[in-house]
């Protein structure tokens, strides 16, 4: 299935009421499951062709309600893998809540593929909030921290 009929899809998912749509084809199947009306669906496909993982999610449209204004900078996760907040099981973590980082210092780890990335800190302050757990799964973008 081509990116522009899948984005198509996801679309129609969005603005509809229905919360899940599953389609097969010859060359795989896609379903596409929308979790509420704040979230944004996800496509997840099977069979013979693979889909990249940027496809798989598209924005949500607006909602009435304002969102809540964000106070700090996010250090954002650079890819999909496993979050962890130390170099080691038994060692100290890296940072803690009220932490001074600066920028190039060390935050967390995210193992992928059986690589370990030390991710940075791409800003400088304090660390206000970690928002992942040692060893939760993290996905590209997705928020781990809040530096003020």
């Amino acid at each position: 299935m081509d990116l522009r009929k899948l984005k198509t899809l996801i679309d129609l998912v969005s603005e509809s009421n229905i919360s899940e749509l599953e389609i097969a084809e010859a060359d795989g199947k896609v379903r596409i499951v929308k979790a509420s009306a704040q979230a944004a669906p996800q496509a997840m496909a099977t069979g013979y062709a693979p889909m990249a993982p940027a496809a798989a999610l598209v924005t949500a449209p607006a909602t009435e309600a304002a969102p809540p204004v964000d106070i700090g900078h996010k250090v954002k996760s650079p890819m999909v893998g496993t979050f962890y907040r130390s170099a080691s099981p038994g060692s100290d973590a890296f940072i803690e809540v009220g932490s001074v980082v600066k920028i190039g210092d060390p935050v967390c780890i995210i193992e992928a593929m059986k690589i370990m990335n030390e991710i940075e800190a791409d800003a400088a302050g304090t660390i206000r909030e970690i928002l992942c757990d040692n060893g939760q799964a993290v996905e590209f973008g997705q928020p781990l921290f809040i530096i003020e």
